[in-house]
């Protein structure tokens, strides 16, 4: 039985936060969370990403919740209004609302090991207020795309006098006809809505690059009726789908390619940029550094548009931004009413202040280790009952919103004791940790991750923090269940009995069974002779 003294504080409310929250009412059926929102509504990066074209780069049936799929999806890659409402929709299914404090964010999360229980403050956004509260459990969802990067880098970035915002932020009310329009980027965001915004033969527009990315072909194919017919009403279709789906992003991390079937697989990329896109930008568009090394970008439009008269790719670099304009490298001075900075976000920082066991932070132990560094991804040493989804080295070119239902089933076994009162706290250790993250960097340095400069590594160049460098079908293996000799647990004297109980059971299960197998193949062996 659930102790409902204990409290869960969920940060986020984006699908992993939400998967979690449902994951508790479900599967412990746990009811006393709270989850923290800086926003208005639900949805996460569905919810701040409303850019034109905004778009999954992964197949919608797999970026899905597994206790909730969805029949009725109109193409293989969900737009954001689309996978916005059906996170919405399962918020109301759930009764999440209740749980839900938005326009409120999280300061700090500070553990008392006297209690042990965290003291949380909070802000609220609009009035400032601050507000404090306990919890004996933290999940922070806030993942890797919580904090927008403006290139402040670039001289001038504050001085432009014209509209300008990141793509995370695309104000609602913009309008952009007959605009001369800047943009700064050219990753996933970028080539999704370069095309829209292009669309108007009015708007002009210019999209700088500083890196070129390799691109490869996923369009957008629409779900015919029968088709979802066949999703709704025949048993195991859509989760059959949903599988051939991870099998085929899967299995190139599965089944290690050779040197020359990497080589075959550069030299049909660099085909296909170049059969796509116009000859002009040719000798700029082929990146120098191998597939993999960056996220491959998904072209659902980007090469095709690249002939329209009101496009145009820079390739000059910036040297500093101007109020009216842009001025490159070559000294020509570009005037814009707009610049759309599709930069990325920053990921080796922790967005908050969380301290644990004898003023450890995890900001600090990231520090400590030359960037972010967590146990699978999950926990991080010396704070008691905290867990990071999407946490450093989760990475991967499939779902994420599998890689975190893993880690989601995952942290259910270690706070299902605390919830119920069977343990206090569970922490894990040093070693397990540093033995785990010296395994992944080991495999790394060994990897296409190294090749390139990236935001994926500490000051581009450094530690690699974001990718896991095995299949997912590893990942999904390794966290089936907690390995508890590398926790530390307190006030865990009813957990460690239970235990020993359940293994006691087991061993005279199986002892029985042994009994009856020796029985039975004695007497058979006498009826033969």
């Amino acid at each position: 039985m659930i102790d409902l003294q204990r409290r869960v504080a969920i940060i986020g409310a984006g699908v992993g936060g939400l998967s979690q929250a449902i994951a508790l009412k479900t599967k412990l059926g746990f009811h006393n969370f709270t989850i923290y929102e800086k926003g208005s509504e639900v949805g996460g990066v569905w919810r701040a990403n409303t850019y034109p074209g905004c778009s999954s780069d992964v197949q919608i049936h797999w970026y899905s919740l597994s206790s909730d799929l969805y029949p009725h999806w109109n193409k293989s890659h969900g737009f954001q209004p689309e996978i916005q409402a059906y996170w919405i929709k399962l918020s109301k299914k759930y009764n999440l609302y209740p749980h839900i404090v938005f326009n409120t964010k999280v300061l700090s999360a500070e553990w008392d090991d006297g209690k042990q229980q965290y003291t949380i403050v909070a802000e609220d956004l609009f009035s400032g207020k601050r507000m404090s509260s306990v919890a004996h459990v933290v999940i922070s969802a806030v993942g890797i795309l919580e904090s927008p990067k403006i290139p402040y880098e670039i001289p001038g970035v504050r001085k432009f006098q014209g509209a300008s915002f990141h793509s995370a932020q695309w104000p609602g009310s913009i309008d952009l006809q007959n605009k001369r329009i800047a943009v700064i980027g050219n990753a996933s965001s970028g080539a999704q809505f370069v095309p829209s915004i292009s669309k108007d033969p009015s708007v002009e527009v210019v999209n700088f690059i500083r890196t070129p990315t390799w691109f490869n072909t996923r369009p957008h194919i629409p779900y015919s009726d029968t088709e979802k017919w066949i999703f709704a009403n025949i048993p195991l279709a859509m989760r059959l789908h949903r599988a051939w789906i991870m099998f085929w992003f899967d299995f190139p991390s599965i089944v290690r390619p050779s040197a020359k079937t990497l080589k075959k697989r550069r030299e049909a990329m660099t085909k296909y940029i170049l059969d796509n896109a116009p000859s002009r930008y040719h000798d700029h568009m082929i990146p120098n550094y191998p597939p993999g090394c960056k996220r491959t970008v998904a072209n659902s439009g980007f090469l095709d548009i690249l002939h329209r008269p009101n496009l145009t790719l820079n390739f000059d670099g910036i040297v500093n931004i101007v109020e009216n304009g842009i001025i490159t490298k070559t000294g020509e001075m570009l005037p814009f009413d707009v610049i759309v900075y599709a930069t990325g976000f920053i990921g080796e920082r922790y967005p908050l202040h969380v301290r644990g066991l004898n003023g450890a932070t995890i900001q600090g132990y990231y520090d400590a280790h030359g960037g972010p560094t967590a146990y699978l991804g999950t926990a991080v040493p010396n704070i008691p009952n905290f867990y990071l989804l999407a946490g450093p080295n989760t990475g991967t070119p499939t779902s994420t919103l599998f890689v975190e239902e893993v880690q989601i089933g995952y942290i259910l076994q270690l706070i299902e004791p605390v919830l119920n009162g069977s343990a206090s706290s569970f922490t894990v250790k040093t070693s397990p940790t540093d033995a785990y993250n010296a395994k992944v960097q080991e495999r790394i340095s060994r990897s296409v991750f190294v090749q390139c400069y990236s935001w994926a590594r500490v000051n581009r160049t450094g530690k690699v923090f974001n990718p896991f460098p095995w299949a997912v079908t590893l990942w999904w293996l390794w966290l089936r269940k907690p390995n508890w000799d590398h926790y530390v647990a307190v006030g865990a004297e009813k957990w460690v009995w239970a235990r020993r109980r359940k293994a006691v059971k087991n061993i005279l299960k199986c002892a029985a069974v042994l009994t009856l197998l020796r029985s039975y193949i004695g007497s058979a062996q006498t009826t033969w002779w």
